[in-house]
């Protein structure tokens, strides 16, 4: 059987973001807002959470409804001067991703720059055969179909061949729609119809079956 292409979310999947690097990048979009939308702290910080409940992502909020420059907004926004102190490594991560069949790909909402820093701090880079950042989607970030269907086809593969590793659960229903097999990294109780599989932590994952992908009629 052909082995799947391995497609994985980065933040609160490859690595735990919410400790330091999350609460960074809020910070800096709800100052981006203050600075940019003449709001004041408290509405930026609610209108940052209400893109990113209905849009999945602040960044299309901002530039359905205000017009705001992606490229400038992600640089501003993504700016860490010691960020090899706010990721968190777990040196068993290589040896989980080295046991998995098929080419690895990283899909992240994230800039481009951003997503190559955190897998060289966390010595994983190597692994992965492309990763996909929000300006190579043109700016429409997940759960927007656009931006799955571009790495179908930029690594030739059809959904069924396909395996979607993400944290966020609209995310995986947008990869299950289309017709790949999803893992959630979620530590809850909870089972929706969208996952194939459920692990508490990426590694786990090289310990879980996988349901066989359908093959073309």
């Amino acid at each position: 059987m052909t082995s799947p292409l391995w497609i994985f979310d980065l933040d609160n999947t490859l690595h735990d973001a919410s400790p330091h690097i999350f609460p960074h990048i809020n910070q800096s979009m709800t100052a981006y807002l203050q600075a940019h939308l003449h709001l004041d702290e408290a509405a930026a910080n609610a209108l940052r959470q209400h893109y990113w409940q209905r849009y999945g992502a602040t960044l299309s909020g901002l530039m359905r409804h205000h017009g705001t420059d992606p490229a400038h907004f992600l640089h501003q926004t993504h700016q860490f001067a010691e960020l090899e102190k706010m990721v968190i490594r777990r040196p068993r991560l290589r040896h989980v991703l080295l046991g998995l069949p098929g080419k690895k790909v990283v899909f992240s909402n994230g800039p481009k720059e951003y997503a190559h820093a955190v897998l060289k701090l966390l010595r994983v880079a190597d692994l992965f055969d492309d990763v996909v950042a929000v300006e190579h989607t043109r700016y429409r970030p997940k759960p927007d179909f656009a931006g799955f269907r571009h790495v179908m086809r930029r690594h030739h593969v059809c959904a069924a061949q396909c395996v979607m590793v993400e944290d966020s659960l609209e995310n995986l229903q947008a990869a299950k729609r289309l017709g790949m097999r999803t893992v959630w990294v979620n530590a809850g109780n909870r089972y929706p119809a969208c996952v194939d599989v459920k692990i508490r932590d990426v590694m786990q994952l090289n310990k879980v079956s996988l349901p066989r992908r359908r093959e073309p009629a």
